[in-house]
């Protein structure tokens, strides 16, 4: 870290220059924490307050035209920022281990972090992200955008010299028609309600410009509106019913000559269970960005001691390094090069709040409760080795809105104020131990993706904890589609599961009443109408301070409500051997470095 950096980080934040979200982003590229850079922010704002003063707004909205940057700009702050290495060797293998099996590789449908990886490889999306900062950059299909001066009209200038991987040449009714099929009313992505929720109409201009106006000013829009998804080809696609995309060969990879994108990547074939392989690109419209390796390949292994013992021996390249193993394989195999970094992950558990379903987990004393039994200081120490902290309220390490001073409610480690809620409840203790409500035990099942490492000490730790406050929690592994397949249609009765935002702080997609699946990510079917009014005034807010707060109230009304119990906000672990070399893995992205990596012969 650059002491000279961070000093000129808080003056350009002190004037003006640097909204306190562009302070965050760009402090923690330099390596400060989020919880160090939120507290230097803070400080900040604290000595020059004065009557009136209020930070800058976003610019949307503000009645001058804003126009972005460009891809140029984007690469340099790339370059400044990492040490690439010129590849001394060209071609060859990389091997990425997982534990964990993709659901899907149409980017339409993506649910998962490891399908987005894959399908993000195969298909651009129109908007990029920057790795440095979290910012939306023109390094997507949009080579620039304009936004008018009345902050709601976008329109976008498509690149010209893109081609789909099968020759076609991309246009802008292929941006039209991925629109049209992600929105339509019987499409299946959860993404739909993240976009409808922000986007009120869109027109193709001509063959390389398209026209996007959403439904008010907003900071947002840009990656709710436009980020969502990877853009379809319409040559491939068209006819093809939504309601049917799920099931069709290019999703499930069956039919590799339906997958086809427009990135750095093509699809070569999908081994359910076994491995995923993508094959180099050479002829990528992004030349400063065509892959090194010839061949990527996605392999799931049963267990993590497998993938441990791969990456020892050299039969992968990449892993994602269990908490438990990271310290002593630094120890152990110092050639090894492990990477650990803060994220905008948390891990959670989520209990199905339907009625139909039962009237357990409708109780917010019940899931109140089942929080103070869980010791989640020690599972962050113990389980995750010291490489996460305790879940304070809802917002992630790396999001503007982390704010852990700022949460009403801290679920602290507290069994006698669980067994109470549980007694107010109405469950009492029965005979062999477990709690019973009307001649209904207190007992459920409890899924988990089969195969994780960092689960199996958590789920028999929860089992405990759980079972010493007469709680029966029956654990089930299963695959990991299954999973999925299961939270989305509502048949399940608690669920572990990990999720990882963006930095923007929003996250109505999991806790507003509409964003069930299939067009969001409420799988607990929780519902609060305080919550609900305060999403479009959330949307709404320029004023990034004043956007923060709103984000925080809403924080707290889910996390009041428990409507998820967010157990840690982990950090990330990857493991590369040393012939991997431009091996960035960071909070913003794990593996977007895979097209810089060049490898030993």
């Amino acid at each position: 870290m650059n002491r000279v950096d961070i000093d000129n980080l808080v003056e350009q934040f002190r004037t003006g220059n640097l909204s306190r979200r562009g302070f965050m982003r760009h402090a923690t590229a330099l390596g400060v924490s989020a919880a160090a850079a939120g507290m230097l922010a803070q400080n900040v704002v604290a000595q020059d307050a004065t009557p009136g003063a209020s930070p800058s707004a976003s610019p949307a909205g503000t009645g001058e035209v804003i126009k972005s940057g460009s891809a140029e700009e984007a690469q340099a702050a790339l370059e400044a920022a990492f040490p690439f290495e010129e590849p001394q060797n060209q071609g060859g293998q990389l091997i990425h281990s997982m534990t964990t099996d993709i659901s899907t590789v149409n980017t339409v449908l993506v649910s998962d972090t490891y399908s987005s990886w894959i399908a993000g490889f195969i298909y651009d999306g129109l908007i990029g992200s920057s790795v440095v900062d979290g910012l939306e950059v023109p390094t997507g299909l949009a080579e620039s955008w304009e936004i008018a001066a009345d902050g709601v009209t976008y329109t976008l200038n498509l690149r010209q010299d893109v081609k789909w991987h099968d020759g076609e040449q991309f246009t802008a009714d292929d941006v039209i028609f991925t629109f049209d099929m992600a929105l339509a009313e019987n499409s299946t992505s959860v993404r739909k309600g993240t976009v409808d929720g922000v986007l009120a109409s869109y027109e193709k201009i001509d063959d390389y410009t398209v026209q996007f106006v959403a439904k008010q000013p907003t900071a947002i829009f840009l990656s709710d509106g436009l980020s969502q998804f990877g853009i379809m080809p319409k040559h491939i696609w068209d006819g093809a019913d939504p309601a049917d995309w799920g099931s069709d060969g290019g999703s499930t990879g069956q039919d590799a000559s339906r997958v086809i994108g427009t990135g750095p990547f093509k699809f070569v074939e999908w081994a359910l269970g076994d491995h995923v392989t993508l094959e180099k690109n050479a002829d990528y419209w992004d030349t400063t960005n065509i892959p090194v390796i010839d061949t990527y390949v996605y392999k799931v292994v049963a267990e993590a001691t497998t993938a441990i013992a791969e990456l020892q021996t050299g039969e992968s390249d990449v892993i994602e390094v269990p908490f438990a193993q990271a310290n002593d394989l630094r120890e152990s195999n110092p050639e090894l090069n492990i990477v650990d970094f803060d994220t905008l992950a948390f891990n959670f558990y989520i209990t199905n709040q339907d009625e139909a379903k039962g009237e357990v987990f409708t109780d917010v004393k019940v899931r109140q409760a089942l929080q103070y039994a869980l010791d989640r200081d020690l599972l962050a120490d113990i389980v995750y080795d010291g490489f996460a902290i305790r879940a304070d309220g809802t917002q992630p390490v790396l999001s503007i809105a982390y704010a852990p001073d700022r949460v009403n409610t801290i679920y602290t480690y507290d069994p006698d104020k669980a067994k109470s809620l549980l007694e107010e409840a109405g469950w009492t203790e029965g005979g062999d131990g477990i709690r019973e409500k009307d001649g209904q035990r207190l007992s459920f099942e409890c899924t988990y993706a089969e195969g994780a490492a960092t689960y199996l000490a958590q789920i028999p730790y929860m089992q405990q904890a759980w079972r010493e406050v007469g709680v029966e929690m029956l654990p089930s592994a299963i695959p990991f589609p299954t999973l999925l397949d299961n939270n989305d249609a509502g048949n399940f009765q608690m669920s572990v599961l990990g999720f990882t935002w963006s930095v923007d702080g929003g996250q109505d997609v999991m806790f507003q009443c509409s964003q069930t699946p299939p067009t969001g990510f409420n799988m607990m079917r929780y519902c609060n109408e305080d919550y609900d009014a305060l999403v479009e005034p959330s949307k709404a807010e320029l004023d990034v301070e004043k956007r923060i707060d709103i984000l925080t109230e809403m924080s707290n009304i889910v996390n009041d409500d428990m409507a998820a119990g967010i157990t840690v906000f982990r950090k990330s672990i990857y493991g590369a051997t040393a012939r991997v070399h431009n091996f960035f893995p960071n909070g913003y992205s794990n593996i977007w470095w895979v097209t810089r990596a060049w490898l030993d012969a």
